[in-house]
């Protein structure tokens, strides 16, 4: 069976990001961005998934975190989508409806090469210690469309922003651990198209 595993390096003048994937597990996790709460949602990321999961990165946090979690976000969804390959056999759909604390959370996703995010997380002018509320939404677009992936992540209940981002991420894994299972006895790509 092969290796379902990807490594992508991103060079730019603001960021140096290196990321690996492995979408077998067993959950090795190492994250470094030099942005706290993003490695810790990062972190959260690779142990919910089941996936192992390295990023290293390098960026001008002096102006801010943004070039960081936008290039992290590129390499990653180029990473998913290398490790994915043709996609045969994976289960395609995955979704979560995940609790922290007053936060509740429902993120949905489908392996459809078709680039589309959606969210209504109302994180604008947010900050979660020094990162930016907004940042979360924008991680998930440039990652869902470097990907491939139909994501839609809607806010059913919250009031602090660190549950709320944290249920994002913790149900973002989880849907993703699910589209990305593998059927078994299934060796086809699960769509009638017969490509996704």
């Amino acid at each position: 069976m092969d290796d379902r595993r990807a490594t992508v390096q991103r060079s730019t003048t603001e960021t140096r990001v290196r990321v690996t994937v492995g979408l077998d597990g067993p959950a090795e996790v190492r994250v470094a961005t030099g942005v706290g709460f993003f490695d810790h949602m990062l972190t959260l990321l690779g142990h919910h998934s089941g996936f192992d999961l390295e990023v290293a990165a390098e960026g001008d946090l002096h102006v801010d975190a943004h070039h960081t979690v936008e290039d992290v976000a590129l390499a990653l969804g180029q990473a998913l989508r290398d490790a994915l390959g043709d996609k045969r056999g994976v289960h395609r759909y995955g979704s979560a409806t995940l609790p922290m604390d007053e936060a509740l959370v429902i993120v949905a996703l489908d392996l459809s090469g078709r680039p589309f995010y959606a969210d209504d997380l109302r994180l604008s002018g947010v900050h979660i210690g020094d990162f930016d509320g907004e940042l979360a939404s924008h991680f998930f677009q440039s990652l869902a469309m470097q990907a491939g992936l139909t994501l839609h992540v809607r806010l059913l209940a919250g009031s602090n922003a660190h549950h709320i981002v944290e249920a994002v991420f913790k149900g973002f894994a989880r849907a993703l651990r699910e589209a990305c299972r593998r059927e078994e006895g299934v060796q086809s790509v699960p769509s009638t198209k017969g490509a996704l």
